[in-house]
């Protein structure tokens, strides 16, 4: 591997970290407004990277992952990371299905937000002629959409199943039932060739939808 493709392995996870840190923030935040304070009593209200990282989940195997896709391994595609789990109480929520959906989707929608306002930067580099912010903001605008049509996957733990599970009317235990075995079955979800297919053309399609609405060319 060159020093090049480690140096883009290095950048690549840099710029996922506060895209991560925000989505889990936004878990804490809409749990917190709909009436649970755990998220909040444990310091997950927080915009500090650190509240919301695994040594495991957030860093060894994201970048072991990066860095096996650089290097076009087979086994990249077996590698997932994940943030630390924002604790949610579904009993102190004010209207446990409607308010569960809200703090699952709060993770997903500020990671478009996001995207929108990065890609709003790179419209301002380019009027401004700061080329960086160009190159690190269409890179952050991506990694952003893609963690949020990911985690709207409707396979449990990710956010998408909390949405299913609440319009099926699924009992919380039989979820969390599921949920013992999140780990196997977003893997396998994420080797399905018509997964990853669809998760990369919304996200593309969804980048140049905002792109052509600041006029980026």
């Amino acid at each position: 591997m060159t020093q090049s493709a480690i140096f883009e392995g290095l950048l690549t996870y840099l710029l996922f970290i506060p895209l991560l840190t925000f989505h889990e923030w936004a878990h804490a935040w809409a749990a917190w407004k709909c009436g649970d304070d755990t998220a909040y009593h444990q310091g997950r209200v927080t915009l500090n990277p650190l509240a919301h990282m695994e040594l495991i989940g957030t860093v060894v195997l994201p970048l072991l992952g990066i860095f096996l896709s650089l290097s076009n391994s087979a086994l990249a595609g077996f590698i997932i990371g994940w943030g630390r789990p924002v604790p949610v109480n579904i009993s102190n929520l004010r209207s446990p299905r409607r308010d569960d959906t809200l703090v699952a989707l709060a993770g997903p929608a500020i990671n478009l937000v996001l995207a929108f306002a990065l890609l709003a930067l790179v419209k301002l580099g380019a009027l401004t002629g700061v080329e960086l912010l160009g190159e690190v903001g269409v890179r952050m605008a991506v990694l952003s959409l893609f963690l949020c049509f990911f985690n709207l996957l409707p396979v449990p733990p990710l956010d998408g199943s909390h949405v299913l599970k609440n319009l099926i009317g699924m009992s919380h235990e039989t979820y969390w039932k599921l949920c013992q075995y999140g780990f196997i079955a977003v893997l396998i979800a994420i080797n399905i060739p018509g997964v990853r297919n669809f998760v990369g053309g919304v996200t593309r399609t969804t980048f140049y939808a905002m792109a052509g609405l600041l006029d980026l060319r």
